[in-house]
């Protein structure tokens, strides 16, 4: 897995626009949850997804409930989905990912489709997966698959 793909520069930045554009949390929690997220990212950029993890979830527990309504949830659940993808515990990060998409904008997001769609496939759930990685290039084009692995596009080649 490279350390840093074109998706995740890109997951990237849109964090950091988000945290800019969301909802007031106050500055002191805004502020941690700023500095959480760019530690998260550094670990991942470094791929210790484990610290990763550990900072993203800290970041996350500074949201006030529920966090599925706020925007900053659904970047913090599929930075957790993307991380544990990374892991290979693909269940916990469809589960982070599932969150992802409940969350405002989530649902129009295709970094959360195709990594939701990825782990559905490992889970062997590949009708499921067919429709989320379908949803990812509906959303974007062919490119959002460019950094991943050939058999998640092959799975919705005969249908595009």
């Amino acid at each position: 897995m490279k350390a840093k793909t074109k998706n995740t520069l890109t997951f990237t930045k849109t964090l950091k626009n988000t945290l800019n554009n969301m909802e007031k949390l106050g500055d002191d929690i805004y502020d941690r949850i700023t500095i959480l997220s760019n530690e998260g990212n550094e670990f991942a950029d470094e791929n210790d997804f484990e610290a990763a993890v550990a900072k993203f979830i800290e970041a996350l527990e500074l949201i006030p409930s529920p966090k599925t309504d706020w925007e900053a949830g659904m970047w913090l659940y599929a930075s957790l989905g993307d991380m544990y993808h990374a892991l290979g515990q693909y269940e916990v990060a469809a589960n982070n990912l599932f969150d992802a998409l409940n969350c405002p904008d989530g649902g129009g997001n295709p970094f959360v489709h195709l990594r939701l769609g990825e782990c559905l496939y490992e889970l062997e759930q590949k009708e499921k997966a067919k429709e989320h990685l379908l949803q990812a290039y509906m959303l974007t084009g062919e490119e959002i698959f460019s950094d991943e692995n050939p058999k998640y596009f092959n799975t919705i080649k005969d249908i595009v």
